[in-house]
């Protein structure tokens, strides 16, 4: 594990004053902000400087690392341990008391851990010594910001037909959806047409042989079925159930006779116009069938969702949650897909879906059109926030190897 350097901030560089250096005594420090992985990370109480030493509240940190932490009420004592990260230490820390333990071992600590309005603070240096999360200071901005420390997570790539260049990242991804098939116009399952199609061999290289090799490397291949809306093809198909059924049928059987292992649901433009309502309850009642003849035959079921906060509102998340094996959200397009997504937005598209549905269902999905090296850690850090099953790269491809790389500081690929 990539271990940070620690960082202790002087009273003196907080205040730039003498004054400040001829009182060590606790003093509160002027308004500090805190990010964690390039976004703001809200803290019950402040951070405060005593005796030359960053406080800071550990549960708010340490909850946003995913870390476990439990309180002894009776000992004012701290027990935390990672649940990302092999062999994390044990760390015990007592308020009051300048030495903590790790793994049963003293270690001294700069300042005592206290507390305030209610809230324990340590000193910022030893959390980041002791899990690994990279820390910085920017005078200017008075900001204090933290990197969370690489983690695992679980992995999904979309494969489009101009993916082939980046078929090795393959072996890397725990899972990756092919978008090899479609709902046609007319409101039929095809894996032929313009877009969305079955693709040609490549000499000996067969998309048999690309979904072969991708289960056998242990990547979970899913059949992705997308459509729009634009032509009411969706909306004809979900409104008239013997279509319907002939289209789970051949989902299914396409998905087994290719030697999938997964079906992953991209069906777009719900609730843009017309009976939202309905919309809904006919979407179920398609992923309802699907479910249930998807399990029966051995396979899982991913489902693609606009966001909560997005313009296209025709999806019940909760109800998808409970049908499907996961559920991807689309948290890009905000702004035209031009420049990185806005991390607010990105952020109430999560908290919207954790009120629908729990955290292990939701994949949050990365549109690497619109984002860079730098900014697609920011969203996988909200990821590693809010403690969700994992990311879905959209798409191999345009992925590169900056931001392939830079990824793998933060995510711990399977390969």
């Amino acid at each position: 594990m990539k271990r940070a350097c620690a960082i202790v901030l002087s009273t003196a560089l907080m205040f730039g004053s003498s004054a400040a250096l001829a009182n060590p005594a606790a003093t509160a420090a002027p308004r500090v902000s805190i990010l964690l992985d390039d976004y703001a990370l809200p803290f019950p109480a402040e951070p405060m400087i005593t005796q030359g030493t960053t406080m800071v509240p550990f549960r708010a940190i340490a909850e946003a690392l995913g870390i476990k932490v439990t309180w002894n009420q009776s000992r004012q004592e701290i027990t935390a341990t990672s649940k990302r990260q092999e062999n994390a230490p044990k760390v015990v820390l007592t308020v009051g008391s300048r030495q903590a333990k790790v793994n049963g071992q003293p270690v001294n600590l700069s300042v005592a851990p206290l507390t305030q309005q209610g809230h324990t603070l340590i000193p910022l240096s030893f959390f980041s010594q002791q899990f690994g999360a990279g820390v910085g200071w920017d005078q200017k901005s008075r900001t204090v910001s933290i990197t969370s420390p690489r983690s695992d997570m679980y992995t999904l790539g979309f494969y489009a037909l101009s993916s082939f260049d980046e078929r090795a990242m393959l072996p890397e991804l725990d899972a990756a959806a092919f978008g090899w098939s479609r709902i046609d116009k007319e409101g039929n399952f095809t894996i032929s047409g313009a877009e969305y199609r079955w693709p040609q061999a490549a000499g000996s290289i067969t998309p048999e042989s690309i979904v072969q090799d991708a289960a056998a490397q242990g990547t979970l291949p899913y059949l992705m079925v997308y459509s729009g809306d634009s032509s009411g093809e969706l909306t004809k198909n979900l409104e008239d159930p013997a279509l319907q059924e002939q289209t789970v049928n051949s989902i299914v059987d396409t998905a087994v006779q290719k030697g999938f292992k997964g079906i992953n649901l991209d069906l777009e433009g719900l609730g843009w116009s017309g009976d939202k309502a309905k919309a809904m309850s006919d979407y179920n009642e398609f992923v309802k069938k699907l479910s249930a003849k998807a399990k029966a035959n051995g396979l899982k079921l991913g489902v693609v969702l606009h966001p909560l906060n997005s313009a296209y509102t025709g999806y019940d998340y909760a109800a998808l949650g409970k049908l499907a094996d996961e559920l991807i959200i689309m948290a890009y397009e905000y702004e035209g897909g031009k420049k990185p997504e806005p991390l607010n937005k990105v952020d109430e598209a999560i908290r919207l879906a954790l009120k629908e549905t729990s955290k292990d269902k939701l994949v949050l999905g990365i549109s690497l059109d619109s984002e860079n090296a730098k900014s697609v850690n920011a969203k996988i850090g909200l990821a590693k926030r809010y403690d969700l099953k994992g990311i879905a790269l959209w798409r191999l491809g345009i992925i590169g190897q900056e931001a392939w790389q830079a990824m793998h500081q933060a995510i711990e690929f399977k390969g």
